[in-house]
């Protein structure tokens, strides 16, 4: 048996991780080339921001920051956008030709002397668990936590707060789902006067049941289903707890049912290769998975600094591939380029801020960075499981 948990936009984790991208949206929206490290951290009634970026733009990070928690549901209470102190460390970096280059004009020779600056392994995986190639376990978290924060857009359920967590546990037999063996949901509410019972019996009805309504597994008789185990939760949010940048990387990626980098997505500009790394393994595994070529597939590469390829490119497939995993690497070696300028070109994540609505990056900091279906995100795309495949 398997758990994976997710969590809610105004988790004081999330929080954070989401004005950290809404920082890099708001600064690559203007300038694409710029360079930005943001982290945030969220207490009782303070959010403090510390930053390091080279840009041709101003910035109003408290806006931002403002911004989100308001449109995340805290406007009222002890911890709102309105009245909540904002400190700020902000570093300007020295402007550097390293990072002032448009990706989509670089030719090949100019594509391999951009080299990565930090040192870091990240992983991708991808599996045939769900339509989206992730596991069962996350996938299901993560559609329980957005079902938690649609019944309160929606006035569903208007008494619950921003904040909420969820857990799926799958039980598993020869690497294959056979059932749902536990549920777990946690939502806080902004007064005691909805009774335990009555969020119990409106979570089960509005939040749990149309979450897997359209699932081949559902929860049976046998299902273990907890809703606030504990009792009631009074307001949440970084009232009750603080919040980080960076500390849901489980959330992030698959779950804990693969390995992920220690290293941070979020806050980061896609020239950090532990952020275009992650995506281009998920990009990667999934089109190996896709091909065929195994129902499982974890993709590794190892970046040391001052080069551009990566040292080390390995791939796992657990005993589910249908040639040996040292002929996958071989293919993926051949057809993937991991260098960073090439992730950037490919992806175009320097200039997707520009392009979607809203931003891009934010969108990615609440229910995962690989395996949704809800964005078009170009690492999703099997473009390449037919070439893999004709070799």
């Amino acid at each position: 048996m398997f758990t994976s948990e997710s969590v809610t936009e105004g988790h004081p984790d999330k929080l954070c991780d989401q004005i950290s991208d809404a920082i890099v949206d708001h600064i690559l929206r203007r300038d694409p080339q710029a360079r930005v490290v943001a982290e945030t951290a969220v207490a009782t009634s303070i959010v403090f921001i510390a930053a390091r970026f080279d840009s041709l733009v101003a910035v109003d990070f408290p806006y931002v920051a403002r911004e989100v928690i308001s449109q995340v549901g805290y406007t009222t209470g002890v911890f709102n956008g309105k009245t909540c102190s904002i400190v700020t460390s902000l570093k300007e970096l020295p402007q550097e030709e390293y990072s002032r280059f448009d990706e989509r004009e670089l030719a090949e020779g100019e594509i391999d002397a951009v080299t990565v600056r930090n040192q870091v392994t990240v992983f991708g995986f991808a599996c045939r668990q769900t339509a989206a190639f992730m596991p069962l376990p996350i996938w299901l978290a993560h559609k329980l936590a957005r079902r938690l924060t649609s019944v309160r857009f929606q006035k569903i359920l208007p008494y619950l707060t921003p904040d909420g967590w969820t857990q799926v546990g799958v039980e598993y037999e020869n690497r294959e789902p056979r059932r749902i063996h536990s549920i777990t949901v946690i939502a806080t509410q902004a007064s005691a006067e909805t009774s335990l019972e009555r969020l119990r019996d409106d979570i089960r009805q509005t939040v749990i049941e149309p979450a897997f309504q359209d699932e081949a597994l559902k929860p049976d008789e046998g299902t273990r289903i907890f809703i606030n185990p504990e009792g009631v939760f009074l307001t949440g949010g970084p009232s009750i707890h603080s919040g980080l940048t960076g500390r849901k990387n489980a959330i992030d990626t698959y779950g804990e049912y693969s390995r992920h980098s220690g290293a941070a997505l979020s806050g980061k500009d896609p020239l950090r290769i532990d952020r275009s790394g992650a995506y281009a393994a998920r990009y990667a595994a999934k089109n190996v998975v896709a091909a065929g070529l195994a129902d499982e597939c974890e993709v590794l590469l190892s970046y040391t600094i001052g080069l551009a390829r990566p040292v080390s490119i390995q791939v796992e497939t657990f005993g589910t591939g249908r040639i040996s995993d040292s002929k996958i690497t071989t293919r993926i070696e051949r057809h993937f380029d991991f260098r960073p300028a090439a992730i950037l070109k490919q992806f175009n994540l320097r200039y997707l801020p520009v392009t979607i609505r809203g931003g891009f990056y934010r969108k990615l900091a609440a229910y995962g960075q690989v395996g949704r279906m809800d964005i078009g995100l170009p690492w999703e795309m099997t473009d390449k499981a037919a070439l893999l495949k004709s070799q």
